[in-house]
């Protein structure tokens, strides 16, 4: 089997990644956290097309598969594209929005109170009762990544018409091209991981910078085997993280019963190879890591909010030891 990304997502990826490196800097994710909805931004990825990457053609959108998708939020993860992109790309597929960047969409999942991004979202859906909320009110709480804008939710909305994945198969092609079997959560949940890749690649090509040009007693103080030897270890763990993502993503491509179970190993692994990155880079930085002020915390802080964002590593673990207990491989 061929594990990598078929052509057209790498086209995918090499041609965001073009939009992303004018569209969104350092400064534009500063702005996020100043409360700006980055509305030039996500008028260029709407403009690109990414946010109908999984909507049907026949409606507007790309087509793409999960392979695509991961590919793409991975590179959105480096670049540290700031609002609720892998939600709105994951759930537009379930909804009747705008693909052009003017609908930016959160999600209150069941028992949660604060939901990211809730402040710069234009809708919410909220899977308890199936309502998207198009006119809400919010109070808006701190949260480590100021992008994430955090918010307690209060609003008045309509049954969602497509019903999430709580339909029968048939029912989610009668509401209008939704392709069969599709889980947003499982686009949402692997989305994250992919995302999460991005910010540890992010923080790594600021760190080997950094390392390369940080000299002490006369040498770079990459050359010493206590900053070199932990970064390579973290290394090694993003690179066997990423044919975990690729695995999920072609089990959801396929239709794979199994997908879940996929989708929670990347998770896991993503969520812990990511954190490790985040804690050796800002540890290899030594006292300017710890300068807010300092880029390496635009990724640093966000990877510490998706890390638990949709499944913390510990419950993505406990599900895939559940389902390997139901199948009695233990």
């Amino acid at each position: 089997m061929f594990f990598g990304l078929p052509d057209e997502a790498l086209a995918l990826r090499d041609g965001l990644r073009e939009v992303l490196t004018d569209a969104c800097t350092a400064a534009t994710i500063r702005a996020a956290w100043d409360r700006s909805p980055c509305d030039g931004l996500w008028k260029e990825l709407g403009d690109f097309g990414l946010l109908g990457l999984l909507v049907d053609e026949q409606r507007g959108g790309l087509g793409l598969d999960e392979l695509s998708f991961v590919a793409a939020m991975e590179q959105a993860g480096w670049h540290g594209v700031p609002g609720p992109l892998v939600e709105t790309v994951s759930y537009l597929p379930l909804h009747d929005l705008p693909l052009d960047g003017t609908a930016r969409l959160a999600i209150q999942r069941p028992g949660v109170v604060h939901v990211p991004y809730a402040g710069i979202a234009t809708h919410i859906y909220r899977e308890d009762d199936l309502a998207l909320l198009s006119a809400f009110t919010l109070d808006e709480v701190e949260s480590v990544d100021r992008s994430r804008r955090l918010a307690a939710v209060q609003g008045e909305g309509e049954l969602d018409p497509a019903g999430l994945s709580l339909l029968s198969a048939e029912e989610f092609e009668a509401s209008g091209g939704v392709p069969t079997g599709f889980s947003a959560t499982a686009c949402a949940t692997l989305g994250t991981a992919a995302f999460l890749l991005g910010l540890a690649r992010r923080q790594l090509d600021l760190t080997v910078a950094y390392l390369k040009e940080r000299k002490q007693f006369g040498v770079a103080i990459g050359t010493f085997q206590g900053l070199k030897h932990p970064v390579a270890d973290a290394v090694v763990d993003t690179e066997f993280a990423w044919p975990v993502v690729l695995r999920a993503a072609y089990a959801l491509s396929q239709g794979d019963p199994n997908a879940d179970l996929h989708v929670s190993h990347a998770k896991a692994v993503t969520s812990d190879a990511a954190y490790r990155m985040s804690r050796v880079c800002l540890q290899a930085h030594g006292a300017m890591g710890y300068t807010v002020e300092y880029d390496l915390h635009l990724y640093a802080k966000r990877t510490w909010a998706l890390a638990k964002d949709w499944g913390t590593a510990a419950e993505h673990r406990a599900r895939v030891a559940d389902h390997l207990v139901g199948k009695d491989l233990l």
